[in-house]
């Protein structure tokens, strides 16, 4: 391949090496004549362990030049990565006008070239960049239409400092959001020995992924100085306790829980976050990161009552296809399912309940005790009858999506649909169909 990587900050300095190094022809452009300077005389533009001699020998093998012009590299090249930096600004918001700029001179030079080009963005950008911003740049400047005149794409980068081309080489994520095909294999030959392991996703779904595997990076440093602050004030070693926690590959450091969805619920996560935050006031540390999370759960409650309170009811009626915390249990405490109901009812809905696993003269001990608290009428809201609950009314709240197995859609026809669950996308495409998180 023949590639112009644009912008030689860290992300481009790397990313040139490795490719020159792998046998592709590589010209790096950056406006910062310095920068061109150290490539073309064989030195590394930034720090980085083993980056000096990669640079050294791709140069010396004539596979990595550099220049100031991008007409230039684009005339010369099948594809473009842009690599630009996307500063934030004292709000908090990026500065995308170096990668706008970019985009200009990139279509301008377009204009010009012949045969199929592709663009393909690896700066770091929100959601919506490129449909908003770098596509309508591109296209105004070259008179031609992304996807069609050229290709278009984004090419998230998940390397680290300090360990950035052992990333490079054992990638722990490859995503391309590539719109065209073309684009797409091109994107794929620059990841030949790994190919197997690429995600294709739409654009904005590749930049979300960027952004939020960095915030969730974030967060478990948060987390674990939190737990580390904690234990510290108990006379714990908190590192023994995080050692043990990442130890769980099931639960722990796993796909487990890490679906979006509705709140949590059930007889352990709410009483032991309240605990923890509890016993680490009594000892005077600060818990945000626990303390958000509890409150993120009760802004997911929040998320679903407006989703229901929005629907134009007029006999102000629900039904509810699931009330235990999770399916295949009859447990009830602290299911975000009740709370939602109790705030619902004392909002002067009329509710129908169906659970295939909750039956009134089943429940005992503390799980009974909780509901007659917290919904003393409840027995009057069960239903056995799951045909005589999806007619009871014209809003349907599921929170367990199996209790819909087997119900025709046509069924519910005119009736409004609250995913709580994670419908299949037959009942997504429904025009009454609002989901909590989807």
């Amino acid at each position: 391949m023949k590639v112009a990587i644009i912008g030689i900050g860290y992300v481009g300095a790397v990313s040139a090496a490795c490719l020159a190094r792998d046998g592709h022809e590589i010209v790096a452009v950056d406006v910062n004549p310095t920068k061109v300077k150290a490539i073309l005389s064989g030195q590394a533009p930034i720090i980085e362990p083993s980056l000096p001699e990669v640079t050294a020998e791709a140069v010396a093998a004539g596979r990595l030049r550099a220049t100031e012009d991008i007409a230039i590299a684009v005339a010369e090249t099948d594809m473009c990565l842009i690599c630009v930096g996307t500063p934030s600004t004292q709000a908090g918001s990026l500065e995308l006008n170096y990668v706008l700029r970019v985009a200009e001179q990139i279509g301008a030079a377009l204009k010009k070239r012949k045969g199929h080009y592709s663009v393909v963005v690896r700066s770091t950008i929100l959601p919506g960049t490129m449909d908003g911003i770098v596509i309508p740049a591109l296209e105004a400047a070259s008179g031609m239409r992304a996807g069609k005149g050229f290709g278009i794409g984004y090419y998230p980068e998940f390397l680290r400092e300090g360990s950035a081309i052992k990333d490079y080489d054992d990638p722990g994520l490859i995503v391309f959001g590539a719109r065209d095909d073309a684009t797409f294999e091109r994107l794929s030959s620059l990841q030949e020995s790994t190919r197997d392991r690429v995600q294709r996703v739409e654009m904005r779904t590749a930049e979300g992924i960027k952004y939020f595997c960095n915030a969730w990076h974030a967060l478990k440093i948060s987390f674990s100085n939190e737990v580390g602050n904690i234990c510290k004030a108990h006379g714990v070693n908190g590192v023994e306790v995080m050692e043990a926690l990442a130890s769980d590959n099931r639960l722990n450091v796993s796909r487990a829980y890490m679906r979006p969805g509705f709140a949590y619920g059930g007889s352990c996560l709410p009483k032991d976050l309240r605990a923890l935050r509890y016993a680490a006031r009594q000892l005077n540390v600060p818990t945000p990161v626990l303390d958000g999370t509890g409150l993120a759960n009760d802004v997911q409650i929040d998320q679903a009552f407006q989703l229901v309170t929005r629907v134009k009811n007029v006999n102000r009626r629900v039904s509810f296809l699931g009330v235990s915390f999770k399916p295949d249990t009859d447990d009830l405490r602290e299911s975000p399912h009740v709370v939602l109901a109790e705030r619902l009812l004392g909002k002067g809905y009329d509710i129908a309940i169906y659970d295939a696993n909750v039956r009134m003269s089943r429940l005992t001990g503390a799980n009974l005790a909780y509901i007659l608290d917290l919904l003393p009428h409840i027995s009057r809201m069960l239903r056995e009858d799951l045909d005589q609950v999806l007619a009871f009314s014209d809003t349907i709240i599921v929170g367990h999506a199996k209790l819909l197995k087997g119900v025709e859609p046509a069924k519910l026809e005119g009736k409004t649909i609250i995913d709580l669950a994670g419908l299949e996308p037959e009942w997504r495409r429904r025009k009454d169909y609002y989901g909590i998180c989807w």
